[in-house]
């Protein structure tokens, strides 16, 4: 190899324990062989500038500077064999039927608390449980329609469920156009291994859209909160590539039950909506009184059947941590099989003993809010000082239900250019699931990437990057 490449005691994706390339990586790493160092740091230096030229930044809400940041692209791909991507494939479809299942559940029947399967306060207690969508059932009967579920690898090698995220998940615009940019960097590679295409997102993600309407035709719009959102990038991006309108709530009038968007020739009926704001911010006669970024009226419309929203108000119950520590349970329920994705170890801090057991140990654990995102609300015990620690064991005796504790994983590593080298850099993997007429996975994922060297978080909110997802037909 050009550049030398030495993986550490993590899970290395490309190198086994024994120094060995594994065979997916094979045609890669010759190729690597091949090119100088000086070459690639140029390639990757072009990558920088094509992120810029298609506006490929985001905001970081934290960030005082207040300046728009590119998603650092590494231009060293991570790839996936498709034996590997198989069992990914039918384990999320597994895991999403069971969540759409279970979320029509809690908000009608309520079987699976009577069953004692879950405890009836620990989703009523939730934030993320929605009273107004008690009663409900969506269109299709689905509540999820695009899913970002959170994996990882551990140091044995398999994947393991880290989070879901069923209300607005974000990153498959970056996903969809770092894969148009690695293309150019490394043309003939494509072909000679057989990656699997992505490009063909939108038009499916339209027609899961469309698929909420009995419509023949249906008007679809994206509903952004605006462009100071660190994602109106990708809201721009995927109503364009859809070919549809991207409003704000500004836009929306809602009138004798069906909501209308305002145009140039004036006022024109919406039937779906692809909503990137949180449930409460949907509609402020039902939700947040002081939310600016809906419309009046928004969920009566979409109780009478007159409105499409994706995804449906509501799936954000599915989101809490605490919930998912119980999605094996949830599973076994609604679909009587074992999860063929694991989750994570998860400790309740709700449960007593399970709280003593993380109050003692705080400094091997990573402890979570529930309802926290992006890498906020997050302690790792091991690289915590003694005062954070402390703060969390407040925390978590003050208001037990709000954590999570989760043992430390060793993230797998994946090569990473950095100034020097190549270097083994941790990763998780987001793949993208719409559910439609069909539950189906993209072939491909956002592989987010922690740049510091060590470093467990891989959140571009906390100085995170991005690398393109090869997976291969075989």
């Amino acid at each position: 190899m050009a550049i030398p490449y030495q993986p550490e005691y993590s899970y290395d994706e490309m190198v086994t324990d024994d120094g060995d390339c594994r065979s997916h990586y094979h045609k890669f790493s010759k190729m690597l062989d091949n090119i100088p160092e000086s070459t690639l740091k140029e390639l990757q230096s072009a990558t920088n500038r094509a992120q810029l030229a298609m506006g490929m930044t985001f905001n970081v809400y934290h960030d005082n500077e207040g300046q728009e940041k590119i998603l650092h692209l590494d231009i060293i791909p991570r790839i996936i064999s498709g034996k590997e991507w198989e069992k990914v494939e039918r384990g999320l479809k597994q895991r999403i039927y069971a969540l759409n299942l279970f979320i029509q559940d809690v908000y009608n029947d309520r079987k699976i608390l009577k069953d004692g399967v879950l405890p009836e306060e620990l989703i009523l207690s939730s934030k993320d449980y929605l009273e107004p969508c008690v009663g409900l059932t969506p269109p299709q009967n689905i509540w999820c329609h695009i899913t970002g579920t959170d994996l990882v690898r551990d140091r044995d090698g398999k994947f393991y469920v880290l989070e879901d995220n069923l209300r607005c998940p974000s990153g498959v615009s970056y996903l969809l156009e770092s894969r148009e940019i690695i293309k150019r960097a490394f043309p003939s590679l494509f072909n000679q291994l057989g990656v699997r295409p992505v490009s063909d997102y939108p038009v499916k993600l339209l027609h899961v859209l469309q698929y909420l309407s009995t419509k023949e035709r249906p008007v679809v719009g994206v509903l952004t909160p605006g462009i100071y959102n660190s994602a109106y990038f990708e809201h721009s991006y995927l109503a364009q590539s859809m070919g549809v309108e991207l409003v704000t709530g500004m836009d929306l009038t809602v009138k004798n039950n069906k909501v209308y968007m305002t145009t140039t020739q004036g006022l024109r009926q919406v039937d779906v909506i692809y909503r990137r704001i949180d449930d409460t911010f949907l509609d402020p006669e039902t939700f947040n009184p002081e939310s600016m970024l809906g419309a009046s009226g928004l969920f009566s419309t979409y109780k009478a059947g007159n409105l499409g929203l994706a995804n449906a108000p509501g799936t954000g119950v599915a989101d809490d941590k605490a919930v998912y520590a119980y999605v094996p349970r949830i599973i076994k329920y609604y679909l009587d099989e074992e999860p063929i994705l694991p989750n994570v170890p998860t400790y309740l801090c709700s449960e007593k003993n399970d709280r003593e057991y993380v109050l003692e140990n705080l400094s091997e654990l990573v402890v979570k809010e529930t309802s926290a995102a992006g890498g906020y609300g997050m302690m790792i015990g091991p690289k915590a000082g003694k005062e954070e620690r402390e703060q969390f064991c407040r925390q978590i005796k003050e208001n037990p239900r709000k954590y999570i504790a989760q043992p430390t994983l060793s993230l797998s590593t994946v090569p990473t250019l950095t100034e020097d080298s190549l270097e083994p850099r941790h990763v998780d993997l987001r793949p993208y699931i719409l559910y439609g007429d069909g539950i189906e996975v993209l072939p491909g994922a956002l592989t987010r990437v922690a740049l510091r060297k060590g470093s467990l978080v891989v959140n571009s909110s906390q100085g995170g990057g991005s690398k393109d997802t090869w997976v291969l037909y075989d």
